[in-house]
């Protein structure tokens, strides 16, 4: 579990394709406090750590990703160089300072406009038709692993303000129009929608 607040901004170090693709990431994090096995949410998505290591560009951790999560998410697109946003998962009493994450992408999102708002930046995104019914204005959404509030809807997009401190510490600040984006829905909203299907 993750709470949409990312801790680093990694990059891509390399992409082998064997049996399932394995990505090794740089990042800020320590390979000393890296567990091998530990879940890390990459872009969103929650990934298993299979290596790491510190060599001389730095720390890295590396995961495998089988096709079924590159056929759902951003990653078939990732290149050596990309930007990761990097969570590691929540330890009790932890603080929740963003919304309940599970790391489980719904969809991937493509970003439809960037247009600077005073200090921030306004972000329409065009979302996957089935996921627009548990989109909501003011509610909480995860995008590429980040935790944002939906400004508003209006068919099948909606929009976002970013403001100046998450345009740094994140891959958004990188964003152009057209970009693919993981997408996940706000768990509460799952449910909900879940739970009046059952009642109908």
């Amino acid at each position: 579990m993750f709470t949409g607040i990312v801790t680093d901004k990694g990059r891509v170090r390399s992409i082998e394709k064997k049996g399932d693709t394995r990505i090794v990431i740089g990042t800020a994090f320590t390979a000393e406090t890296i567990d091998i096995g530990a879940s890390i949410a990459c872009s969103g998505a929650c990934l298993t750590v299979v290596d790491k290591g510190n060599d001389k560009d730095g720390n890295w951790f590396a995961v495998d990703v089988s096709e079924e999560t590159l056929s759902k998410t951003s990653f078939g697109d990732w290149k050596e160089g990309a930007a990761v946003n990097l969570e590691r998962s929540l330890k009790l009493g932890d603080e929740m300072g963003g919304h309940i994450v599970l790391g489980h992408v719904d969809g991937v999102a493509l970003v439809d406009s960037v247009t600077p708002e005073g200090d921030s930046v306004r972000f329409v995104f065009k979302a996957p038709a089935p996921l627009v019914p548990y989109i909501a204005p003011k509610g909480s959404i995860t995008l590429d692993g980040v935790s944002l509030t939906v400004n508003d809807v209006e068919g099948d997009t909606f929009g976002v303000n970013v403001i100046p401190h998450t345009l740094e510490v994140t891959t958004f600040g990188e964003a152009t129009k057209g970009q693919k984006v993981n997408l996940e829905i706000d768990v509460l909203a799952r449910y909900v929608a879940r739970l009046k299907e059952a009642a109908a």
